[in-house]
């Protein structure tokens, strides 16, 4: 996939802020400053640079989703997305706190901050007291990567989810999604969750593999895709068969088909979910940062 990179415009087009680290609702003008930004680490902010590849600006969406910049003389140092989600870009300790405070008067709802961990924790210390309380807070999450194919052979049945399969994908989805976040995703109906699964299968973003009886062994999803990276998500194995050595090879398999897309291939995963960071590291996965997430 090729990069889109967007065309600079003047300087003096940009309206620069009345003072050293104000912040203000990203416009158009400012897309070259927000995909330099985000270009400085494309495997922590693949979703901003996935966002700015699609959509070609930084300006609000019609859906409502926003990017709020932080300035220090007129030069974008920081930004951070929000809309459902609140996913910070290049902010640190020092600009996360006042991007929290800004989010607070906003009076927004969310449904998660997820990110670079110092950012999101600094976000967090300020939003923290106009919130809804959490029901979870992850606060060490290694992000890892890969550059290259995996040494242990991959799994031979992995392939795209194909349209019909979507019945047959959708259980397996929701029971990842039980497991890892802690709540059903279709509790109160399936509409939007089914649409979000058909919308990968649609993508060939979506892959499994079926036994015998038609049931989903394994499936995982290239869940965020750039010109630069992939973010694998929604990695699940059957239960029925966990604990018979198949996670690597899936995983293996999983790189190769990322690797076909983007020369990077990343996830993370949380500090505690022992077996997951083995088959990983077993893979050829490394670190190279730690992210954070709040959910509510």
């Amino acid at each position: 996939m090729a990069p889109w990179l967007p065309s600079a415009k003047p300087t003096s087009d940009i309206r620069s802020a009345a003072s050293s680290a104000a912040l203000r609702i990203l416009r158009d003008e400012d897309t070259v400053a927000l995909w330099d930004l985000a270009a400085a680490d494309p495997v922590a902010n693949i979703f901003m640079l996935s966002h700015l590849e699609t959509a070609r600006t930084a300006a609000p969406t019609a859906a409502g989703g926003k990017v709020v910049g932080v300035f220090d003389a007129g030069t974008l140092i920081g930004a951070c997305w929000f809309g459902v989600n609140v996913v910070p870009v290049g902010l640190d300790a020092e600009t996360g706190p006042e991007v929290g405070r800004y989010l607070a008067r906003s009076r927004n709802r969310f449904s998660s901050i997820f990110g670079p961990a110092e950012a999101v924790l600094s976000i967090w210390s300020e939003l923290r007291h106009s919130s809804a309380e959490p029901f979870d807070v992850r606060p060490d999450q290694p992000l890892l990567q890969m550059t290259r194919a995996s040494d242990i052979p991959p799994a031979p049945g992995l392939r795209p989810a194909r349209p019909a399969e979507l019945d047959v994908l959708l259980p397996a989805c929701t029971a990842m999604f039980e497991e890892e976040v802690g709540y059903s995703p279709v509790s109160n109906g399936d509409r939007h969750y089914r649409q979000r699964v058909k919308g990968l299968i649609e993508r060939s973003q979506s892959l499994l593999d079926l036994d015998a009886a038609g049931h989903v062994v394994f499936k995982a999803e290239l869940g965020t895709v750039s010109s630069q990276a992939v973010q694998v998500q929604g990695v699940w194995m059957n239960p029925e068969y966990r604990g018979q050595g198949l996670s690597r090879s899936y995983m293996s398999a999983v790189v190769s088909a990322a690797l076909d897309v983007a020369p990077v291939t990343s996830l993370y995963v949380n500090s505690y979910n022992t077996p997951a960071r083995a088959t990983y590291e077993a893979v050829g996965f490394e670190q190279v940062g730690t992210f954070g997430t709040i959910l509510f």
